[in-house]
């Protein structure tokens, strides 16, 4: 098979997710057992949440675990720019070029008329889909709106009869019926393109031959079909991986279990085992073969048809026992410790360590027992612990509720804003921020006193303050969405400036 090219596209939005890892390790073991080039892509179109920071995580925690890319943001190569937001001028070329066929159209439905129109559609039963109203608009009731500068989208035109069908190398074909898929928006009212636009357009032009990603577009892969025939373009090959799940066959999510490349990178996991551990999820073991592998073995026995349909499961059990062969058994006494070395930190976390336990030592072995919680894992807390003085605890509940979304939130992960978040919660629950703070120092540090919390915190890493904060959370009891909708509301109250 020649001039195979793959590619993975990660929003840079949050976190980097060991999904993103397993559809990034899908896509480039075909690429390389076929000799031919895996792609990273940032797609960027989602201004108010896409940082810099974001993307820096993504395609460090990417390499960490041993994936290359031959041309990406950061390598170049001859299909750039590789950010969505720097191909701006392309979509819109493409996205006139729709408008120009009637084969897309503007649209200037308010939001309001679109709840109204979606909430007649649920009680009646229909398909969620746009009803076609600005369909009927003249050309010139077009222009005159366009010149009065109002506000508008552009919209996919989709049949009203017919079939679509997906042709997928895992499922077979899967039908669907054009009166059930969206008349999807393309170009947003601030001009920046959706995924579904932005996503063809770059597939095609960076001449992409195979697209692997989530089951979650199966949905979508009707609308990109339709642009392609519009376009008159060759489509790629689609195959749509099964989202992971968790032993209880739940999606795979932050909110139950944790999710961050990081936060595995942090506990002491090796990126060589959590990189066989996905592979066995895309390809499980065959009878007789040894479950341990590096990455070229991994390519090797690559194969599209061993791919499940269902969605494996994120067994960390068997994450453990990987791990423990790899040190075990790939690791000479140095090399752990070379390990140990780099995963304590590198100069600039000791040194910054170093700043901040300085002041409370007294000795060099009074350093273990003050920040050992920094390069440990789950804390073994009891409900009691969580009871402090000056707060009740069902503040203590709220305190950890609000904050685990808002330091989701944090566009940057550091001491300032981890403080700016804790004194917003502190306002809204009308305490004191030094009261409000002292159960964080108990679910963050497993003490009453430590090192100062907010620099703790960002030493730890957002995915091990999160997983910190779930656990405690959950030993006072996680509140219903009722709960958290009404801590919420007190939150947006607060006069502390977000």
């Amino acid at each position: 098979m020649s001039g195979v090219r793959t590619r993975v596209a990660p929003s840079p939005t949050g976190d980097p997710h060991v999904g993103t890892a397993y559809v990034a390790l899908v896509n480039y073991c075909f690429a390389k057992k076929h000799g031919g080039e895996f792609i990273l892509r940032i797609e960027d179109t989602d201004a108010a949440r896409s940082t810099a920071e974001s993307e820096r995580l993504i395609l460090d925690a990417l390499r960490w675990c041993g994936i290359a890319w031959d041309e990406g943001p950061d390598v170049g190569g001859p299909h750039g720019p590789y950010r969505q937001s720097e191909r701006s001028e392309i979509y819109r070329r493409y996205a006139d070029e729709l408008v120009s066929r009637g084969q897309a159209f503007r649209c200037f439905c308010s939001e309001a008329r679109l709840h109204e129109m979606r909430a007649a559609q649920r009680a009646a039963a229909e398909p969620s889909r746009y009803d076609g109203l600005c369909l009927t608009l003249s050309p010139g009731d077009v222009q005159r709106r366009i010149s009065a500068g109002e506000p508008h989208v552009i919209r996919l035109r989709v049949p009203n009869e017919g079939l679509c069908v997906v042709s997928d190398l895992r499922r077979g074909d899967v039908e669907f019926e054009y009166r059930s898929v969206d008349m999807q928006v393309l170009v947003k009212s601030d001009g920046m393109p959706t995924y579904h636009l932005a996503n063809v357009v770059d597939d095609h032009l960076m001449r992409i031959t195979h697209v692997f990603r989530g089951e979650e577009w199966l949905s979508s892969a009707p609308k990109h079909l339709l642009l392609y025939s519009y376009f008159g373009w060759e489509p790629p090959k689609l195959l749509h991986l099964p989202l992971l799940r968790n032993p209880d066959k739940s999606k795979l999510s932050k909110r139950k279990n944790p999710t961050g490349i990081l936060f595995y990178r942090a506990l002491g996991y090796l990126p060589e085992a959590l990189i066989n551990f996905l592979a066995l999820l895309a390809n499980a073991a065959r009878d007789g073969e040894d479950e341990l592998m590096d990455l070229h073995a991994i390519v090797r026995r690559f194969e599209v048809e061993q791919v499940p349909v269902g969605g494996p499961i994120f067994d960390v059990p068997k994450l453990d026992w990987l791990n423990a062969r790899y040190i075990r058994e790939r690791l000479t006494p140095e090399a752990l410790m070379d390990r140990v070395a780099r995963w304590a930190g590198g100069p600039e976390r000791l040194n910054r360590l170093a700043e901040i336990s300085a002041p409370r030592i007294e000795r060099l072995s009074d350093l273990a027992p003050l920040v050992g919680f920094l390069f440990s894992g789950r804390l073994a807390l009891m409900r009691d612990d969580l009871r402090v003085a000056k707060l009740e605890e069902v503040e203590v509940r709220q305190a950890f509720a609000l904050a685990i979304r808002e330091l989701d939130a944090l566009p940057v992960w550091d001491a300032a804003g981890i403080e700016t978040v804790i004194k917003r919660i502190a306002e809204a629950l009308g305490k004191k921020a030094r009261d409000a703070a002292r159960p964080f120092y108990v679910a963050i540090t497993g003490s009453a006193t430590s090192i100062p919390l907010f620099d703790s915190m960002e030493l730890l890493g957002r995915d091990l303050v999160r997983e910190r904060l779930r656990n405690a959370l959950a030993l006072l009891g996680t509140p219903s969405k009722r709960e958290q909708e009404v801590w919420e509301s007190l939150l947006a109250s607060a006069q502390v400036p977000a």
